[in-house]
């Protein structure tokens, strides 16, 4: 009987390992989510019900489940409202008050201390003022990052803010160890000057990131927050805690890692609250834009035997998905071989595209990785590319004055025509041209992205 706790929660850190495995792929991911969510359904379980000697009901047993049935609620109601492409701001959002919950962890557990006259080791005092630190920059930056989402808070630097930034930094470490080497009257009052300076350095971190770049910043957000949530595991000696820090914590950083890479950016000036400064602005781009109308595109599809759709953010803000699927049915029903080309940070975050096609039932081979697809281009006959810019840029490759310069992209330049949905001229996040709208292969077909489609579903039944 002693071991059922910890059996109940070997179980949840398995199916947190196995639900994280299954996530990776798309035709397992729904499922790899019921299995993380199972092993946390008996973690749960065991820390409310077995303790080391068996059967026992923990203290504040309603207050408890009075919080977990209050937060499934809201959590439900949001997850069932949120827009495809407000996720990202939703997941900003969620992750802050994981990392509030860390830093209250931190709160209640150094006054508990005190409150207890016990002698704080360092053993316990580290993973007690991480855990604040972590926590708070993550709370604060993430709600920074959902305001900046939605538009409801704007960019803010000013010269030398990365040593700036640097210099708060220093201030919450020496603040830290003040905390420590103090009294306890001394303590507090230096424990909630460590929170202070770290509230600061959320806000300065955050602030200057524009909305290209935030993507970034929330997944690094939220491997803050598995770091403070596995000083938490440390704290109370928790393993399944402990396992879900360090998989968040990791998978954050491997996330933001690759996105770094995907995006061109340096993850030090993400580090130090610099990303996106870059001061480049390309070479001018010179030529014409051949505007093109839907009934050549759909007889050039239809003709075509392959061809290859890259799916943008501006398909998801229109909410064209659906439609398009339509149009890859019906041309795969006239015998041509359809495939979608997803880059990793095509829909801000990556996955995101992966989840929108999903929705709409496309057949998760059609999605083709950039590594993968990139070499299928020279064989393609038509591209069509939906609400997409800065990642089929061919300045990435052969401008080193520009911004994106060194950003992997899907090489559609290299197709025999391309056709590009947008709704005008305008320039993307990284606020330059693109030099493939004026490429000769290229033609431009304006309009809202889910207008095009339907007039390309029309025309293509019509031909």
């Amino acid at each position: 009987m002693e071991h059922l706790l910890e059996l109940a929660y070997l179980i949840g850190s398995v199916g947190f390992v196995l639900g994280l495995k299954m996530m990776g792929k798309p035709d397992s991911a729904r499922k790899g989510n019921l299995v993380a969510a199972f092993g946390m359904g008996v973690a749960v379980f065991g820390t409310l019900f077995l303790n080391n000697s068996g059967f026992a009901v923990i203290g504040n047993f309603w207050l408890i489940v009075g919080a977990i049935f209050l937060g499934t609620i809201v959590g439900y109601l949001m997850a069932k409202r949120v827009q495809m492409t407000a996720m990202p701001e939703m997941v900003s959002l969620f992750n802050g008050m994981g990392g509030l919950a860390a830093a209250l962890i931190s709160i209640i557990e150094w006054h508990h201390m005190k409150h207890n006259q016990a002698a704080v080791s360092v053993g316990l005092f580290v993973p007690i003022i991480a855990g604040l630190i972590i926590g708070t920059i993550s709370f604060v930056g993430s709600i920074i990052a959902w305001g900046k989402l939605n538009g409801r808070i704007g960019d803010f630097r000013f010269a030398g803010q990365q040593y700036i930034n640097a210099v708060v930094l220093g201030f919450i470490l020496l603040a830290a160890y003040f905390t420590k080497a103090n009294g306890y009257d001394a303590s507090v009052n230096w424990f909630y000057i460590t929170m202070g300076i770290a509230v600061v350095y959320g806000l300065l971190f955050v602030f200057p990131i524009g909305g290209a770049d935030m993507p970034v910043v929330i997944s690094l957000l939220n491997s803050f927050t598995g770091v403070a949530a596995a000083c938490g595991g440390f704290l109370y000696n928790n393993n399944v805690m402990l396992m879900g820090g360090v998989l968040v914590g990791s998978a954050g950083t491997i996330l933001t890692i690759v996105m770094c890479k995907a995006m061109n950016r340096s993850l030090t000036n993400v580090l130090i609250g610099m990303a996106g400064s870059s001061s480049g602005s390309g070479a001018a781009v010179s030529g014409s834009v051949r505007e093109v109308q839907a009934s050549d595109v759909a007889t050039m599809m239809k003709y075509a035997s392959k061809v290859v759709i890259v799916p943008g953010y501006g398909l998801a803000v229109a909410q064209a998905q659906h439609v398009c699927h339509e149009l890859e049915n019906i041309l795969t029903e006239e015998g041509v071989d359809v495939k979608y080309a997803i880059h990793p940070v095509a829909g801000r975050m990556p996955g995101h595209m992966n989840v929108l096609l999903a929705e709409s039932n496309v057949e998760y081979d059609k999605l083709v990785e950039m590594d993968d697809i990139n070499g299928e281009f020279a064989s393609t006959d038509v591209v069509l590319v939906v609400g997409a810019n800065d990642v089929v840029n061919p300045a990435a490759k052969t401008d080193p004055t520009s911004p994106i310069y060194g950003m992997p992209i899907l090489d559609v330049d290299k197709a025999k025509q391309i056709v590009v949905l947008k709704r005008s001229m305008k320039s993307g996040y990284a606020g330059i041209e693109n030099a493939l709208f004026f490429d000769p292969k290229c033609g431009m077909l304006f309009g809202d992205a889910k207008d095009s489609l339907q007039k390309l579903v029309t025309e293509v039944k019509a031909s």
